[in-house]
């Protein structure tokens, strides 16, 4: 691929509708050059580098720019602007400036390149959606049919989609929904989990190796990114990507390009880019832990997952749909169930309703509802937990007195394994990185065993760590 078509790349990074009424919030936009048209926004007090090179915020396919060329610094709506020692030097009104303030509707020049600054324009947003449900996803309420709309306009456009949201809101049933519905839907859909990876194999996960790069690299291997060639990659838990592999995720967004780990060789790839986090990036950014140019690049378009205590309406809809899907005939949810589970506030979120669905209808339908009435319940003032109810306690036991020893112990450890995942996981408000630390076994273990309760098959990982009560 040509210079000038990756360059064609760096589209408008944030619309001025994207981000009308953000307090503070400017929009660059270029007036001339092989970019004109584009736009990016500026934060408050974040530095803003314009230049050439490929360590900077804006980066301009101008070779009258120096590398580093000037810096904006957005200070609530007055824009300073500091020369960095350039070549050709920055201009304002035709003069030449080391350092100035500029309003609102300044123009000014960096090498060949015009600039200016622009306020948000005001427009509405979009309105909320008419359907109730997009892909798998399910919501009846104006939050979610307000995602809704963004994702009806994403899915049918290439542009990077950021995907922020509490742990298990569905960040990555939001991405497979994305791609399904995109017309990249019949090739590859990646996922790469960035806080399970660790630091050390991380680069080599993404953009592959050659046989040789390091210990181990008995054969060459391509990455994520080369996977989902043609497709679409998922960059989950995003803001957990080591500082250090930041601007090569970044080189890779800009070129479209990857060099496996050992090669000197760059791939072209064609690939949609969708990226999730539970961490506010915003602030993330204006504390220095992640690259702002490096989210500008991912924050294209934007989709914040409310959680489900701030959607409600939404709760039984999703419980009357997973208790479909178990395929448990005479299960109903009863006017006490339905208080209960919407009076409850449900901090793991969708991924905690479906998990306490699950092991509930594992019990029949006289356990689910002692197991909801369960959930339901106030902490014990002395133990910290759920009360116990022995009723809950003898009929998940007497399903296995008819078996043989053998298999009933096998079929009871199973069900404890996946109850004692599921609980530590709820309690852990759904983060099964930290579930996994209190549980003292690896993330995968928890991993396993919940896709093993929901009848689906292992995920592809390994681990060295034991297995919850192993012998």
């Amino acid at each position: 691929m040509a210079d000038e078509e990756r360059h064609t790349r760096i589209t408008r990074v944030l619309g001025a509708s994207t981000i009308a009424g953000s307090e503070g919030v400017l929009i660059l936009r270029i007036l001339s050059g092989e970019l004109k048209g584009n736009e990016a926004i500026i934060l408050g007090h974040e530095p803003f580098i314009i230049g050439s090179g490929f360590e900077t915020t804006l980066r301009l396919p101008d070779l009258s720019v120096s590398r580093k060329h000037l810096e904006l610094v957005n200070k609530g709506g007055v824009v300073t602007a500091k020369d960095l020692g350039s070549t050709n030097g920055s201009y304002f009104e035709g003069s030449r400036f080391e350092a100035i303030n500029l309003q609102p509707g300044a123009v000014f020049q960096v090498g060949e390149t015009e600039l200016q600054l622009v306020a948000p324009e005001k427009s509405d947003p979009l309105p909320p959606s008419q359907a109730a449900a997009f892909g798998p996803l399910l919501g009846k309420s104006r939050r979610m049919r307000e995602v809704f709309a963004v994702l009806e306009r994403a899915s049918k456009t290439d542009a990077t989609v950021l995907i922020s949201g509490e742990t298990g809101t569905g960040k990555e049933v939001v991405a497979e929904a994305i791609h399904q519905a995109s017309k990249r839907a019949k090739q590859p859909f990646i996922v790469v989990d960035c806080a399970s990876i660790p630091a050390t194999l991380i680069e080599s996960e993404l953009f592959g190796h050659v046989k040789g790069a390091f210990t181990n690299a008995v054969t060459d291997r391509i990455g994520a990114f080369e996977a989902a060639n043609g497709g679409t990659i998922f960059l989950d838990e995003l803001g957990e990507l080591p500082a250090a592999l930041q601007p090569r995720l970044l080189r890779v967004l800009e070129t479209r390009r990857v060099k496996p780990v050992g090669s000197n060789e760059n791939r072209p790839i064609d690939v949609r880019v969708i990226a999730a986090t539970n961490r506010a990036l915003e602030t993330e950014v204006r504390e220095r832990r992640f690259r702002s140019d490096l989210y500008f690049r991912l924050a294209v378009v934007r989709v914040n997952l409310p959680p489900l205590r701030e959607r409600r309406e939404d709760i039984v809809v999703l419980a009357q749909s997973f208790l479909d899907r178990s395929g448990k005939a005479g299960l109903e949810l009863t006017p006490e169930i339905i208080a209960a589970l919407t009076s409850y506030d449900w901090p793991g979120n969708v991924r905690e309703l479906r998990n306490v669905i699950d092991q509930a209808t594992s019990l029949s339908s006289e356990g689910l509802n002692l197991a909801l009435r369960l959930k339901s319940r106030p902490r014990s003032q002395t133990g910290g937990g759920t009360t116990t109810d022995p009723a809950v306690e003898a009929m998940a036991f007497s399903r296995f007195f008819g078996l043989p020893y053998k298999e009933a112990r096998r079929q009871a450890l199973e069900a404890f394994e996946l109850a004692y995942a599921q609980n530590v996981v709820a309690q852990a408000g759904g983060n099964v990185t930290k579930a996994a630390d209190t549980a003292q076994v690896h993330r995968n273990v928890l991993h396993r065993i919940l896709a093993r309760g929901r009848g689906e098959p292992p995920p592809d990982e390994s681990t060295d760590e034991h297995e919850i009560l192993d012998e």
